[in-house]
């Protein structure tokens, strides 16, 4: 109840909270109880657009966790994403067996036509849907607490931090191209069927993906505002707003990062472990710098600091991605860059910014 207190205080907030919890339940219900050439039957297209939607958003939002309220603008929090996707296709590579292209209940294909004789030792325990779900937040948080205890520790700040931030993300980019990861080289993870015994291909079970991406963003949204509004989320804003000063006063200013950064990198990993298998692939290109830069767009573009603002930016961000590169294919990234641009100079606050001030002239 304290967390639906603190979410309704603010009435945009509990806008996107109603039309969030809506997507998450009409649609999947709409499915399952109407038929196929109903109007209200949704394409398992459209099903698969949502939910893809859904993972940005729950994406975007954490990285305004870390980027609004901490004020530290990772450039490669993308990362976090793939990593979290690729745990995931590696369970659903592991369910393939017998019913893949060269009928191995051991090895994944590839790893046959790369005449791999046995399995590396990182892809065991992946058969294992639980085990899977550990490494999921694992291997993101574990990545994110290394590189954040070195680089809090040595208070690297700033644009240095966000350039190796990026610089992190173009290494892992670089070693998941090479087929002797074991990670599918840059074709990545793909042709999955099933998911705990289920046809992944199935409306039924892309229905569901919907409404688990849908809850996760629901959950970690309310748990995020919960956490903005406890002592450690003050301090970690006083952070943002006065290093030096907070760091005066006593406070293990690293430790704060550090806590913070975790856990968005968490976020982020669920995020990507419920795209990948809505999308059907999971290959090196998500780590690409450029993918994480996207993701800076739509916190800037929703307005950060404020969590539904990126969820917000994701959605229209990736909305008019959708329809234009059908439009405009060569225009795409010109236009995104206007965007941002304008966004940035006219609305410093963005989206929420502008809805704010409407509501205010409104009430005045």
């Amino acid at each position: 109840m304290k967390l639906l207190t603190l979410a309704t205080q603010d009435k945009t907030c509990t806008t996107v909270l109603m039309l969030l919890a809506a997507v998450t339940v009409v649609i999947p219900l709409c499915n399952v109880l109407t038929a196929v050439d109903s109007p209200l039957h949704f394409s398992a297209y459209t099903v698969s657009l949502v939910g893809k939607y859904l993972t940005f958003a729950l994406l975007g939002m954490s990285l305004d966790l870390v980027w609004g309220y901490c004020g530290i603008l990772a450039l490669g929090h993308g990362a976090f994403f793939a990593l979290g996707g690729y745990a995931m296709g590696m369970y659903l590579m592991r369910q393939i067996g017998t019913r893949g292209v060269y009928g191995d209940p051991l090895l994944p294909d590839f790893m046959i036509f790369l005449n791999w004789k046995e399995l590396p030792w990182y892809w065991f325990g992946f058969d294992n849907f639980g085990f899977a779900l550990l490494m999921v937040v694992l291997a993101p948080g574990a990545l994110a607490f290394v590189f954040g205890w070195l680089a809090f520790r040595s208070r690297v700040t700033g644009v240095y931090l966000s350039i190796i931030t990026q610089a992190l993300t173009y290494a892992l980019l670089l070693a998941f191209f090479r087929n002797e990861m074991g990670f599918g080289g840059n074709n990545g993870l793909t042709d999955f069927k099933d998911i705990l015994g289920f046809n992944i291909q199935s409306e039924n079970v892309r229905s569901m993906l919907l409404f688990l991406s849908g809850s996760a963003l629901i959950i970690s949204f309310l748990l995020c505002r919960w956490i903005a509004g406890t002592k450690l989320g003050r301090v970690v804003t006083a952070v943002r707003d006065q290093e030096s000063r907070v760091r005066f006063l006593g406070y293990r200013v690293e430790m704060f990062k550090l806590w913070i950064f975790v856990f968005a990198a968490m976020l982020a990993g669920v995020a990507g472990a419920l795209y990948v298998p809505q999308v059907g692939i999971i290959n090196p290109s998500e780590f690409t710098p450029l993918n994480s830069l996207e993701i800076v767009v739509w916190v800037a573009m929703g307005g950060r600091g404020t969590l539904y603002g990126a969820i917000i930016g994701a959605v229209v961000v990736n909305y008019s991605k959708t329809v234009l590169t059908g439009l405009m294919p060569d225009a795409w990234l010109f236009i995104l860059g206007s965007l941002f641009v304008v966004i940035t100079v006219l609305l410093p606050d963005g989206i929420v910014g502008l809805m704010r001030r409407n509501i205010r002239g409104k009430q005045v």
